[in-house]
């Protein structure tokens, strides 16, 4: 692949892999650790990810367990989650703080689809406007002693890429929506 290709296929891999990261957050209806992902915690005045504060498990398909390292934790790791935009209530036990995660209803699910698609949507957009950008970079060679048919062919293969990514995104909106909508 042409190294000018390679840094705007680069740019839409990062745009994919972020998607598919911010779907991970999304929960359905099960347990999933991910959900925890952006939620940071208090940890001597430093924003610290829960993960690095504590052992996080899955006991149970529809709860998750967080042991933290230092029982002072507990309160905070309360605050950050009550404060954070999951939606789930922690209790804790003093040693442990449990999330139980209810059953999805069905509005709730068609909410959760509709967000899937939106984010599917932007994520889409992103790699049209990194295929514009090379699009433009590429124009600005013909004044650099580049022939029309060698930007052509660029143009070309930035397109076969935008094509791959915009049906891996659409592949990746379907299967997610597909595990929201199951019972």
């Amino acid at each position: 692949m042409d190294a000018r290709i390679e840094a705007y296929n680069d740019k839409m891999q990062k745009a994919y892999d972020y998607l598919l990261s911010d779907y991970q957050t999304i929960r359905a209806g099960r347990a999933n650790p991910h959900v925890l992902d952006k939620i940071k915690v208090s940890y001597y005045g430093t924003p610290t990810p829960i993960q690095q504060v504590g052992n996080i498990s899955v006991p149970e398909a529809r709860m998750i367990q967080i042991a933290p390292w230092e029982k002072s934790l507990i309160k905070e790791i309360e605050k950050a989650i009550l404060a954070s935009d999951i939606g789930i209530t922690p209790s804790n036990d003093g040693a442990v703080i449990r999330l139980v995660f209810p059953e999805l209803t069905e509005d709730r699910r068609k909410e959760l689809a509709k967000e899937i698609k939106k984010k599917g949507e932007d994520a889409k957009v992103a790699i049209r406007n990194i295929r514009r950008d090379g699009n433009e970079a590429f124009k600005k060679l013909t004044k650099e002693d580049v022939s029309e048919d060698e930007v052509k062919d660029l143009e070309d293969q930035l397109q076969k890429q935008t094509d791959k990514f915009i049906k891996d995104i659409d592949a990746a909106v379907e299967e997610k929506t597909k595990d929201i909508m199951k019972v």
